[in-house]
């Protein structure tokens, strides 16, 4: 085995490490959880506290691509036995603004499933459950679902678009805000939120689960490749490998295994997410 070979290795074995020990708040932890459809059934179900929902798919980081704008890649997106779509975004950051990149992803969802030539009335109804760590509203709610109106009728304005916000920060008694404490921990060894319980179980404490993460880590890598980020470097385009650090990281591997794979100094990552963070 070459030490190139030794090197990629020892990036994964470690990069799946890292993942292991997220919890559900990391949007690249969460994503593998939720793609199992019953800890994916068991989230919507608490949340939009609805026992009758049936989750039938779910795609996890499922990019969806746009020619000339920006792609969107949605954390867990998935539809249940009715026709519904329901996409889960984990947001950590308070940097964005959250209304506007949900108005965003919206619009994308519905580009990608109305076909050319079809009637908007075939448009199925879309909920986007937007996770976040701090309460962003800062009206002291687990909860924020978007209610449409007109004006002062009252009238129930229905596009069949809907958006529900969460939070961990506020500790409301309900089953959400328990859910959200769950988010929080990931604990391997909590088996209060059954299949989603089970699935972190597996993920953490498994050889399976330990297999894929390995798998994930590795795609995180060869993304990091394919995306230029050792290239870049090599050709001077700073820019471009800083920008591809900066999302690794957010997807949770660490800024040693970055400088590895990048085949630069961890000084120089950690610049580029202060740069980022400024």
């Amino acid at each position: 085995m070459t030490d190139t070979e030794k090197n990629r290795l020892e990036i994964i074995q470690r990069g799946a490490e890292a993942i292991r020990n997220q919890n559900m708040m990391s949007d690249t932890f969460a994503s593998v959880v939720l793609e199992d459809i019953g800890a994916c059934q068991h989230v919507v179900r608490t949340i939009l506290g609805r026992d009758d929902i049936e989750i039938i798919s779910v795609k996890s980081q499922y990019r969806l691509l746009n020619i000339t704008s920006k792609d969107t890649i949605l954390d867990a997106f998935a539809q249940d036995s009715t026709g519904r779509l329901i996409n889960i975004e984990i947001q950590r950051r308070d940097t964005v603004d959250h209304a506007r990149r949900i108005r965003y992803y919206g619009s994308m969802i519905d580009k990608s499933i109305l076909d050319k030539g079809a009637y908007y009335d075939e448009l199925p109804d879309v909920y986007i459950i937007y996770i976040s760590e701090t309460d962003i509203w800062g009206a002291g709610k687990t909860v924020y679902p978007v209610k449409k109106i007109l004006g002062e009728t009252g009238i129930s304005y229905d596009d069949g678009n809907h958006v529900i916000f969460v939070n961990a920060a506020i500790d409301d008694g309900s089953d959400t805000a328990k859910l959200m404490k769950y988010f929080e921990t990931a604990d391997p060894e909590d088996m209060t939120q059954g299949p989603l319980s089970e699935r972190v179980h597996y993920l953490k404490r498994e050889k399976g689960g330990h297999d894929e993460m390995c798998k994930v880590a590795e795609d995180l890598y060869n993304q990091g490749k394919e995306q230029g980020i050792e290239q870049g470097v090599e050709q001077g385009k700073l820019e471009n490998a800083k920008e591809m650090a900066i999302s690794l990281h957010e997807s949770g591997v660490t800024e040693d295994l970055i400088a590895k794979a990048a085949n630069v100094s961890v000084d120089l990552v950690r610049k580029w997410l202060g740069l980022s963070m400024a």
